[in-house]
């Protein structure tokens, strides 16, 4: 979605990071080890799922920015986007089990509740500065 918004490097380094950390703390509130986020099935996965562009998640993510509607980009992909309904389940499981998750919670917003893109990133960036 970054990428699609025109936004820059450091805006896509930036939110990967917090979704990595994001994806940490879930997994460590369901049993998961810290360690398995920085490996292939964490960090790995995720930079391929946000820089590859065979990537189907990340063909939806830049159509969303530039303005498709997911029913559109869903119907023209001809292949899932595990993305898409994954987020519905991590929402509802973050919040489940009390998990701040405020990208997935952006990310179900422009995917379930049609919010523009680039209203979900500003309530991203508008958030309360805390500690990293």
């Amino acid at each position: 979605v970054c990428d699609g918004l025109g936004l820059g490097h450091n805006s896509r380094a930036a939110l990967v990071t917090r979704g990595l950390a994001e994806m940490s703390r879930l997994g460590v509130a369901c049993g998961a080890r810290p360690a398995t986020f920085m490996g292939l099935s964490g960090l790995g996965d995720l930079t391929l799922t946000c820089a590859g562009d065979l990537s189907r998640n990340r063909q939806v993510g830049l159509r969303l920015g530039r303005g498709e509607s997911l029913e559109t980009i869903t119907r023209s992909l001809g292949m899932v986007a595990e993305g898409v309904k994954t987020t519905a389940a991590v929402h509802a499981l973050a919040l489940r089990l009390g998990i701040d998750a405020p990208i997935t919670a952006a990310v179900h917003c422009i995917l379930y509740e049609k919010r523009p893109p680039h209203e979900a990133l500003r309530s991203l960036m508008n958030r309360d500065l805390r500690e990293e």
